[in-house]
């Protein structure tokens, strides 16, 4: 439920109020298991964070291509983009707000993209060595950029209101990374 509430609303556009009433508890209960908005929402990254790692090592375990496993995890995106089920990811979202979030925060938002960011470049070189992936730049250059574009659609997306403008964006994105033929 946090979860849904900052990618709708942000750090700031939610209440414990707003979480009871959508869970029909009382905010007491949810200050019993996170005494302040700041531990929900580092909780909330955590967990995040956590689903994230699952989901790239569950990549990397059953497909063998790099690229492809790259291409999968844009089109999940794409796909909560369109069902405007997770249209954003909440560490971009947040990011945004960084400089007026409490400290506990900042920290969640940039160990997550540290993962994000890892898990890109770590698959990069590994097509870029079996040449199923084509780097113009660094492995490291070339994920950052890959991360903050895939970030930057997400909110291109969302501020216009064009799921197409996600996919018209990164598909530009995953053609630069096919190797010559």
């Amino acid at each position: 439920m946090a979860h849904d509430l900052i990618a709708d609303r942000g750090y700031f556009g939610f209440s414990y109020a707003d979480i009871a009433e959508t869970v029909g508890i009382r905010k007491a209960s949810i200050h019993h298991h996170f005494p302040s908005k700041v531990d929900l929402v580092v909780a909330t990254l955590k967990e995040y964070r956590a689903k994230l790692a699952e989901a790239a090592g569950g990549l990397d375990q059953s497909i063998a291509d790099p690229l492809q496993r790259i291409k999968l995890y844009v089109q999940y995106w794409a796909e909560c983009v369109k069902s405007n089920s997770r249209p954003i990811c909440i560490a971009a979202l947040l990011s945004a707000e960084l400089p007026a979030l409490p400290e506990q925060i900042q920290a969640e938002v940039q160990l997550h993209f540290k993962y994000l960011v890892s898990w890109i470049r770590t698959t990069l070189k590994e097509g870029a060595r079996n040449g199923s992936v084509h780097l113009e730049q660094s492995a490291e250059v070339e994920a950052q950029s890959f991360v903050a574009l895939v970030h930057g659609a997400m909110i291109s997306a969302r501020a216009l209101g064009s799921p197409e403008i996600f996919s018209s964006i990164t598909k530009g994105a995953l053609e630069r990374f096919q190797p010559e033929r």
